[in-house]
Protein backbone atom coordinates (compact mmCIF):
# COMPACT_ATOMS: atom_id res chain seq x y z
CA UNK A 1 0.00 0.00 0.00
CA UNK A 2 2.91 2.37 0.85
CA UNK A 3 4.53 1.76 -2.52
CA UNK A 4 1.25 2.51 -4.33
CA UNK A 5 0.88 5.82 -2.46
CA UNK A 6 4.48 6.70 -3.30
CA UNK A 7 3.89 5.89 -6.98
CA UNK A 8 0.76 8.05 -6.91
CA UNK A 9 2.71 11.02 -5.46
CA UNK A 10 5.48 10.61 -8.03
CA UNK A 11 2.90 10.53 -10.78
CA UNK A 12 1.46 13.84 -9.64
CA UNK A 13 4.94 15.36 -9.55
CA UNK A 14 5.63 14.22 -13.09
CA UNK A 15 2.44 15.91 -14.24
CA UNK A 16 3.36 19.20 -12.56
CA UNK A 17 7.07 19.43 -13.49
CA UNK A 18 6.85 17.63 -16.87
CA UNK A 19 9.20 14.76 -16.05
CA UNK A 20 9.71 12.03 -18.70
CA UNK A 21 7.26 9.09 -18.58
CA UNK A 22 8.09 6.00 -16.58
CA UNK A 23 9.76 3.05 -18.27
CA UNK A 24 7.86 -0.21 -18.54
CA UNK A 25 10.30 -1.81 -16.09
CA UNK A 26 9.75 0.87 -13.46
CA UNK A 27 8.47 -0.62 -10.12
CA UNK A 28 5.53 1.78 -10.10
CA UNK A 29 4.39 0.60 -13.52
CA UNK A 30 4.71 -3.05 -12.52
CA UNK A 31 2.80 -2.42 -9.29
CA UNK A 32 0.00 -0.69 -11.18
CA UNK A 33 -0.28 -3.48 -13.76
CA UNK A 34 -0.47 -6.09 -11.00
CA UNK A 35 -3.25 -4.12 -9.32
CA UNK A 36 -5.17 -3.87 -12.62
CA UNK A 37 -4.82 -7.65 -13.15
CA UNK A 38 -6.22 -8.40 -9.68
CA UNK A 39 -9.16 -6.06 -10.32
CA UNK A 40 -9.94 -7.84 -13.61
CA UNK A 41 -9.87 -11.24 -11.84
CA UNK A 42 -12.27 -9.98 -9.16
CA UNK A 43 -14.61 -8.53 -11.82
CA UNK A 44 -14.66 -11.85 -13.69
CA UNK A 45 -15.43 -13.75 -10.50
CA UNK A 46 -18.26 -11.35 -9.74
CA UNK A 47 -19.74 -11.75 -13.24
CA UNK A 48 -19.51 -15.55 -13.06
CA UNK A 49 -21.12 -15.59 -9.62
CA UNK A 50 -23.99 -13.37 -10.77
CA UNK A 51 -24.56 -15.60 -13.82
CA UNK A 52 -24.56 -18.76 -11.68
CA UNK A 53 -27.10 -17.27 -9.27
CA UNK A 54 -29.39 -16.23 -12.13
CA UNK A 55 -29.04 -19.67 -13.72
CA UNK A 56 -29.90 -21.40 -10.45
CA UNK A 57 -33.07 -19.33 -10.09
CA UNK A 58 -34.16 -19.91 -13.70
CA UNK A 59 -33.44 -23.64 -13.82
CA UNK A 60 -34.20 -24.46 -10.15
CA UNK A 61 -31.01 -26.49 -9.81
CA UNK A 62 -29.89 -28.04 -6.55
CA UNK A 63 -26.70 -26.31 -5.54
CA UNK A 64 -25.13 -29.37 -3.92
CA UNK A 65 -24.78 -32.35 -6.34
CA UNK A 66 -26.92 -35.36 -5.59
CA UNK A 67 -25.14 -38.48 -4.40
CA UNK A 68 -25.85 -41.29 -6.87
CA UNK A 69 -27.53 -44.36 -5.47
CA UNK A 70 -25.44 -47.52 -5.43
CA UNK A 71 -28.40 -49.58 -6.55
CA UNK A 72 -30.68 -47.83 -9.05
CA UNK A 73 -33.02 -50.83 -9.28
CA UNK A 74 -33.56 -50.89 -5.54
CA UNK A 75 -34.07 -47.11 -5.54
CA UNK A 76 -36.77 -47.52 -8.20
CA UNK A 77 -38.54 -50.25 -6.25
CA UNK A 78 -38.48 -48.55 -2.86
CA UNK A 79 -38.86 -44.98 -4.03
CA UNK A 80 -36.40 -43.82 -1.37
CA UNK A 81 -34.57 -40.61 -2.26
CA UNK A 82 -31.02 -41.46 -1.31
CA UNK A 83 -29.88 -38.21 -2.76
CA UNK A 84 -30.47 -35.36 -0.35
CA UNK A 85 -27.51 -33.06 0.31
CA UNK A 86 -26.00 -32.90 3.77
CA UNK A 87 -27.78 -30.89 6.44
CA UNK A 88 -27.32 -27.18 5.99
CA UNK A 89 -26.86 -27.32 2.23
CA UNK A 90 -28.85 -24.97 0.04
CA UNK A 91 -31.56 -26.90 -1.87
CA UNK A 92 -33.39 -25.37 -4.81
CA UNK A 93 -35.93 -27.93 -6.03
CA UNK A 94 -36.69 -28.63 -9.68
CA UNK A 95 -40.02 -27.28 -10.92
CA UNK A 96 -41.06 -30.63 -12.36
CA UNK A 97 -39.66 -33.99 -13.41
CA UNK A 98 -38.58 -32.71 -16.84
CA UNK A 99 -36.09 -30.30 -15.27
CA UNK A 100 -34.79 -33.09 -13.03
CA UNK A 101 -34.42 -35.35 -16.07
CA UNK A 102 -32.51 -32.72 -18.06
CA UNK A 103 -30.16 -32.12 -15.16
CA UNK A 104 -29.38 -35.59 -13.82
CA UNK A 105 -30.97 -38.33 -15.96
CA UNK A 106 -31.91 -40.23 -12.78
CA UNK A 107 -33.88 -43.46 -12.50
CA UNK A 108 -37.66 -43.42 -12.18
CA UNK A 109 -38.84 -42.90 -8.63
CA UNK A 110 -40.24 -40.44 -6.13
CA UNK A 111 -38.56 -37.03 -5.96
CA UNK A 112 -39.42 -33.71 -4.37
CA UNK A 113 -40.32 -30.99 -6.86
CA UNK A 114 -41.51 -27.41 -6.37
CA UNK A 115 -43.97 -26.27 -9.09
CA UNK A 116 -44.20 -22.83 -7.46
CA UNK A 117 -41.53 -21.02 -5.47
CA UNK A 118 -44.10 -19.70 -3.00
CA UNK A 119 -45.26 -23.21 -2.06
CA UNK A 120 -43.61 -26.07 -0.21
CA UNK A 121 -42.03 -28.90 -2.23
CA UNK A 122 -44.25 -31.87 -3.07
CA UNK A 123 -43.32 -35.52 -3.44
CA UNK A 124 -44.07 -36.76 -6.97
CA UNK A 125 -43.34 -39.85 -9.03
CA UNK A 126 -41.07 -39.12 -12.00
CA UNK A 127 -41.31 -41.48 -14.96
CA UNK A 128 -37.82 -41.37 -16.48
CA UNK A 129 -38.18 -44.46 -18.69
CA UNK A 130 -40.91 -43.51 -21.17
CA UNK A 131 -38.86 -40.90 -23.01
CA UNK A 132 -38.03 -39.32 -19.65
CA UNK A 133 -39.18 -36.29 -17.68
CA UNK A 134 -42.82 -37.17 -17.02
CA UNK A 135 -44.46 -35.93 -13.80
CA UNK A 136 -47.12 -38.50 -12.89
CA UNK A 137 -50.42 -36.95 -11.79
CA UNK A 138 -52.45 -40.12 -11.20
CA UNK A 139 -51.89 -43.86 -11.04
CA UNK A 140 -54.09 -46.92 -10.51
CA UNK A 141 -52.54 -50.37 -10.11
CA UNK A 142 -54.21 -52.69 -7.63
CA UNK A 143 -57.20 -51.01 -6.01
CA UNK A 144 -55.72 -50.76 -2.52
CA UNK A 145 -56.21 -46.97 -2.36
CA UNK A 146 -59.79 -45.69 -2.15
CA UNK A 147 -60.39 -42.90 -4.70
CA UNK A 148 -63.90 -42.09 -3.41
CA UNK A 149 -62.69 -39.01 -1.51
CA UNK A 150 -63.80 -35.56 -0.41
CA UNK A 151 -62.83 -32.24 -1.99
CA UNK A 152 -59.92 -31.51 0.36
CA UNK A 153 -58.27 -34.87 -0.39
CA UNK A 154 -58.44 -34.28 -4.13
CA UNK A 155 -57.24 -30.71 -3.69
CA UNK A 156 -54.18 -31.63 -1.58
CA UNK A 157 -53.46 -35.10 -2.95
CA UNK A 158 -53.72 -38.57 -1.45
CA UNK A 159 -52.46 -42.12 -1.76
CA UNK A 160 -49.18 -43.91 -1.16
CA UNK A 161 -45.89 -42.34 -2.23
CA UNK A 162 -43.31 -45.02 -1.40
CA UNK A 163 -43.26 -47.99 -3.77
CA UNK A 164 -42.97 -47.85 -7.56
CA UNK A 165 -46.46 -49.37 -8.00
CA UNK A 166 -48.27 -47.27 -5.38
CA UNK A 167 -51.57 -45.58 -6.26
CA UNK A 168 -52.10 -41.86 -5.78
CA UNK A 169 -53.60 -38.57 -6.92
CA UNK A 170 -51.00 -35.78 -6.91
CA UNK A 171 -53.53 -33.12 -5.90
CA UNK A 172 -55.49 -30.55 -7.88
CA UNK A 173 -53.59 -27.62 -6.40
CA UNK A 174 -50.25 -29.10 -7.43
CA UNK A 175 -51.62 -30.08 -10.84
CA UNK A 176 -52.87 -26.52 -11.36
CA UNK A 177 -49.41 -25.15 -10.55
CA UNK A 178 -47.81 -27.54 -13.04
CA UNK A 179 -50.22 -26.94 -15.95
CA UNK A 180 -51.40 -23.35 -15.51
CA UNK A 181 -49.24 -22.10 -18.42
CA UNK A 182 -50.77 -24.69 -20.74
CA UNK A 183 -47.63 -25.41 -22.82
CA UNK A 184 -47.53 -29.12 -22.10
CA UNK A 185 -48.51 -32.59 -23.18
CA UNK A 186 -50.48 -35.05 -21.06
CA UNK A 187 -50.13 -38.75 -21.72
CA UNK A 188 -52.64 -41.28 -20.38
CA UNK A 189 -51.46 -44.89 -20.23
CA UNK A 190 -54.18 -47.56 -20.18
CA UNK A 191 -53.97 -51.33 -19.78
CA UNK A 192 -56.78 -53.91 -19.62
CA UNK A 193 -56.83 -57.23 -17.78
CA UNK A 194 -55.43 -59.16 -20.74
CA UNK A 195 -52.32 -56.96 -20.83
CA UNK A 196 -53.33 -54.97 -23.92
CA UNK A 197 -52.24 -51.34 -23.78
CA UNK A 198 -53.36 -48.03 -25.24
CA UNK A 199 -51.93 -44.50 -25.07
CA UNK A 200 -53.80 -41.21 -25.27
CA UNK A 201 -52.28 -37.73 -25.63
CA UNK A 202 -53.75 -34.26 -25.00
CA UNK A 203 -51.92 -31.03 -25.78
CA UNK A 204 -52.08 -27.93 -23.59
CA UNK A 205 -53.85 -29.62 -20.69
CA UNK A 206 -54.70 -27.19 -17.90
CA UNK A 207 -57.03 -26.66 -14.97
CA UNK A 208 -58.05 -23.38 -13.36
CA UNK A 209 -57.59 -22.58 -9.67
CA UNK A 210 -59.77 -23.61 -6.75
CA UNK A 211 -61.96 -20.49 -7.01
CA UNK A 212 -63.15 -21.85 -10.36
CA UNK A 213 -63.31 -25.42 -9.01
CA UNK A 214 -60.33 -26.58 -11.10
CA UNK A 215 -62.14 -26.32 -14.42
CA UNK A 216 -60.56 -28.46 -17.15
CA UNK A 217 -59.39 -27.32 -20.60
CA UNK A 218 -57.25 -29.11 -23.16
CA UNK A 219 -56.25 -28.99 -26.81
CA UNK A 220 -55.67 -31.53 -29.56
CA UNK A 221 -56.10 -35.24 -28.95
CA UNK A 222 -54.09 -38.10 -30.45
CA UNK A 223 -53.48 -41.70 -29.55
CA UNK A 224 -54.79 -45.26 -29.77
CA UNK A 225 -57.41 -45.32 -27.01
CA UNK A 226 -59.97 -42.88 -28.35
CA UNK A 227 -60.86 -39.41 -27.10
CA UNK A 228 -62.37 -40.49 -23.79
CA UNK A 229 -62.31 -37.01 -22.29
CA UNK A 230 -64.62 -35.68 -25.00
CA UNK A 231 -66.96 -38.65 -25.19
CA UNK A 232 -68.39 -40.94 -27.81
CA UNK A 233 -69.23 -40.73 -31.48
CA UNK A 234 -72.52 -38.85 -31.54
CA UNK A 235 -73.13 -35.19 -30.83
CA UNK A 236 -75.66 -35.96 -28.06
CA UNK A 237 -73.26 -38.33 -26.32
CA UNK A 238 -70.44 -35.82 -26.51
CA UNK A 239 -72.69 -33.04 -25.23
CA UNK A 240 -73.54 -35.07 -22.14
CA UNK A 241 -70.12 -36.59 -21.39
CA UNK A 242 -67.39 -34.23 -22.68
CA UNK A 243 -65.10 -33.11 -19.85
CA UNK A 244 -63.80 -29.97 -21.59
CA UNK A 245 -64.91 -26.88 -19.68
CA UNK A 246 -66.22 -28.91 -16.74
CA UNK A 247 -65.43 -28.10 -13.15
CA UNK A 248 -64.07 -30.78 -10.83
CA UNK A 249 -66.61 -32.63 -8.65
CA UNK A 250 -66.28 -34.79 -5.57
CA UNK A 251 -68.87 -36.54 -3.42
CA UNK A 252 -69.11 -33.47 -1.15
CA UNK A 253 -68.87 -30.77 -3.85
CA UNK A 254 -71.12 -31.26 -6.87
CA UNK A 255 -70.23 -29.12 -9.91
CA UNK A 256 -71.53 -31.34 -12.71
CA UNK A 257 -74.44 -30.73 -15.11
CA UNK A 258 -76.46 -33.73 -13.92
CA UNK A 259 -79.50 -32.14 -12.29
CA UNK A 260 -81.06 -35.41 -11.11
CA UNK A 261 -78.18 -36.39 -8.85
CA UNK A 262 -74.44 -36.30 -8.18
CA UNK A 263 -72.09 -37.89 -10.71
CA UNK A 264 -69.27 -38.08 -8.16
CA UNK A 265 -71.43 -39.93 -5.64
CA UNK A 266 -72.74 -42.36 -8.27
CA UNK A 267 -69.35 -42.97 -9.88
CA UNK A 268 -67.30 -43.28 -6.68
CA UNK A 269 -64.56 -40.78 -7.49
CA UNK A 270 -63.55 -37.20 -8.16
CA UNK A 271 -63.51 -36.12 -11.81
CA UNK A 272 -64.51 -33.49 -14.35
CA UNK A 273 -68.03 -34.87 -14.72
CA UNK A 274 -70.59 -33.58 -17.19
CA UNK A 275 -73.82 -35.62 -17.27
CA UNK A 276 -71.86 -37.83 -16.35
CA UNK A 277 -68.81 -39.25 -18.22
CA UNK A 278 -67.13 -41.24 -20.96
CA UNK A 279 -63.98 -41.54 -18.85
CA UNK A 280 -63.82 -42.21 -15.12
CA UNK A 281 -60.21 -43.03 -14.26
CA UNK A 282 -60.74 -42.26 -10.57
CA UNK A 283 -63.72 -44.60 -10.26
CA UNK A 284 -64.21 -47.82 -8.31
CA UNK A 285 -61.57 -50.49 -8.92
CA UNK A 286 -63.15 -53.74 -10.15
CA UNK A 287 -60.97 -56.82 -10.55
CA UNK A 288 -61.28 -58.75 -13.80
CA UNK A 289 -62.50 -56.12 -16.25
CA UNK A 290 -66.20 -56.62 -17.00
CA UNK A 291 -68.45 -55.65 -14.10
CA UNK A 292 -72.11 -55.15 -13.31
CA UNK A 293 -73.77 -52.52 -11.19
CA UNK A 294 -76.37 -49.83 -11.01
CA UNK A 295 -73.93 -47.24 -12.32
CA UNK A 296 -71.00 -47.40 -14.76
CA UNK A 297 -68.63 -46.37 -11.97
CA UNK A 298 -65.55 -48.48 -12.75
CA UNK A 299 -62.08 -47.32 -13.84
CA UNK A 300 -63.47 -46.54 -17.26
CA UNK A 301 -62.15 -45.29 -20.60
CA UNK A 302 -65.32 -45.62 -22.61
CA UNK A 303 -63.90 -45.01 -26.09
CA UNK A 304 -61.70 -48.09 -25.77
CA UNK A 305 -63.32 -50.85 -23.70
CA UNK A 306 -66.71 -49.30 -23.06
CA UNK A 307 -68.39 -48.06 -19.90
CA UNK A 308 -68.82 -51.49 -18.31
CA UNK A 309 -65.19 -52.53 -18.37
CA UNK A 310 -62.93 -51.48 -15.48
CA UNK A 311 -59.27 -51.16 -16.46
CA UNK A 312 -56.39 -52.76 -14.62
CA UNK A 313 -53.68 -50.10 -14.89
CA UNK A 314 -53.93 -46.37 -15.62
CA UNK A 315 -51.63 -43.41 -15.25
CA UNK A 316 -51.86 -39.73 -16.17
CA UNK A 317 -48.54 -37.96 -16.66
CA UNK A 318 -47.30 -34.60 -17.87
CA UNK A 319 -44.27 -32.88 -19.33
CA UNK A 320 -43.64 -29.56 -21.11
CA UNK A 321 -43.94 -29.41 -24.88
CA UNK A 322 -40.44 -27.91 -25.11
CA UNK A 323 -38.91 -31.08 -23.66
CA UNK A 324 -40.68 -33.43 -26.07
CA UNK A 325 -37.70 -34.55 -28.09
CA UNK A 326 -38.81 -38.16 -27.94
CA UNK A 327 -42.52 -38.76 -28.31
CA UNK A 328 -41.92 -42.35 -29.32
CA UNK A 329 -41.47 -43.49 -25.73
CA UNK A 330 -42.15 -47.03 -24.71
CA UNK A 331 -45.65 -46.26 -23.48
CA UNK A 332 -45.16 -49.15 -21.12
CA UNK A 333 -47.33 -49.59 -18.07
CA UNK A 334 -45.24 -51.56 -15.56
CA UNK A 335 -46.70 -54.83 -14.34
CA UNK A 336 -47.28 -55.34 -10.64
Amino acid sequence: MVSLILCYVLGLLRLTVALPPLASSDPCVLELEELRREVRILENKLLIGAWQLTHLKMRSYIATPLRPSTNQTEKYKTGLLDALPAAGSLIVYDRDCSELYERLRPASGFYRIRPRVDQDPVLAFCDMDDGGGWTVLQRRRHGKVDFDRDWVDYRDGFGDFKLWNDEFWLGNEHIHSLVKDGENLVKIDLMDWSGEKRQVYYQNFRITDEKDSYRLWYGLYSGTGGDGLCGGRGMLEQWSSCASGMQFSTRDQDHDRYLQGSCAQENKGGWWYNRCHAANLNGKFYHGGLYKGRYDNGVVWGTWQGLWYSLRHTSIKLRPLLSLDNLAGSGAVPDV
